[in-house]
């Protein structure tokens, strides 16, 4: 196990120096970066948020075309963000209420009341940890018209994604060369890291799917 986890660090480091891991990248980055924000807009439960910002700053780092690459993360991401507005239109108070923890329920609600505009326009243009499924939802839970919310989103994540492209063009491949001469030592606790990461955003992701459809169950079974 241990000759497996040293190798695989290496691995990651050499991945981290090459030009070829980029390069292999590029043929599918479009599409990667697509489903990737449509995902991360979504209810879906992702392993690290903030993920589309993170690859695209990697892909226009290396010189994948910006001008591709920030139409395809927009409408993934309005994809994703219509899905999240449309179950909290079609289950209004119990989408709230299963995706919303409790102790922010009425926060957020009372914030979207008040704010129509910058209640989804700030969670949409900042990033992690300001959390944007929670206003989406109550968006559609409090029957927000789809034109501006998708007008408020769009206008977000436009200019969002434009700045993280202009970084990634300007300063990517320094802050991935920083990483590689900085933190190479680290390389083998990352890994790691990110292993156990995975393990236990998957198995949260599964945990709260799997109560989701117990209460929905249970609820159809008193309804009856």
């Amino acid at each position: 196990m241990r000759i497996f986890v040293e190798q695989s660090a290496q691995l990651f480091t050499l991945c981290l120096y090459s030009s070829l891991a980029p390069r292999w990248l590029m043929h599918l980055s479009a599409l990667s970066l697509f489903c990737t924000a449509a995902v991360d807009a979504s209810v879906l439960p992702v392993l690290l948020p903030g993920s589309t910002d993170l690859l695209l700053l990697w892909l226009a780092a290396y010189s994948a075309n910006p001008w591709l690459l920030v139409p395809c993360a927009i409408a993934g991401s309005i994809l994703g963000g219509y899905t999240t507005w449309h179950i909290g239109r079609r289950e209004g108070e119990k989408a709230l209420r299963n995706y919303v923890p409790a102790r922010l329920l009425n926060r957020i609600v009372e914030w979207v009341e008040r704010h129509r505009i910058v209640a989804v326009f700030l969670p949409a243009l900042l990033p992690p940890p300001i959390p944007f499924l929670p206003f989406a939802l109550a968006y559609g839970a409090l029957e927000v018209s789809r034109r501006r919310f998708l007008a408020v989103f769009g206008t977000a994540r436009s200019l969002r994604y434009s700045v993280i492209a202009w970084l990634g063009v300007a300063y990517g491949r320094g802050i991935v060369r920083w990483w590689s001469e900085s933190l190479q030592q680290w390389s083998t606790p990352l890994l790691c890291m990110f292993a156990g990461t995975i393990v236990v955003g998957s198995g949260f992701g599964i945990w709260k799917i799997n109560g989701l459809r117990k209460i929905d169950a249970k609820m159809v079974k008193n309804a009856k």
